[in-house]
């Protein structure tokens, strides 16, 4: 017999494992825009998708979806890229 403690506790998990992979996978769906948006050489797009694209970073790294190094290496990639295709197109 399972005791009680042990159903709520598989209960929670199994919606933070539900809620964590919705994240994770919006954040994957931006992330793939924003690129796609910065080979193209579209800057005002590009610059939308990546603001998004931080903030979803963050979001996810501060709930634990992501941990805090791989958000920032990211965010990093993304705006160096940003950078490059902005003094470009200037």
């Amino acid at each position: 017999m399972h005791r009680q403690s042990a159903k709520k506790h598989a209960r929670a998990d199994n919606a933070k494992r539900i809620r964590n992979r919705h994240r994770k996978s919006t954040l994957r769906t931006v992330l793939k825009q924003a690129e796609t948006a910065l080979e193209e050489r579209n800057v005002e797009t590009a610059q939308e998708l990546c603001k998004t694209t931080v903030s979803l970073l963050d979001r996810a790294a501060s709930k634990g979806v992501i941990k805090k190094g791989t958000a920032n290496r990211q965010k990093s990639r993304l705006t160096r890229k940003l950078n490059a295709i902005t003094a470009e197109a200037a």
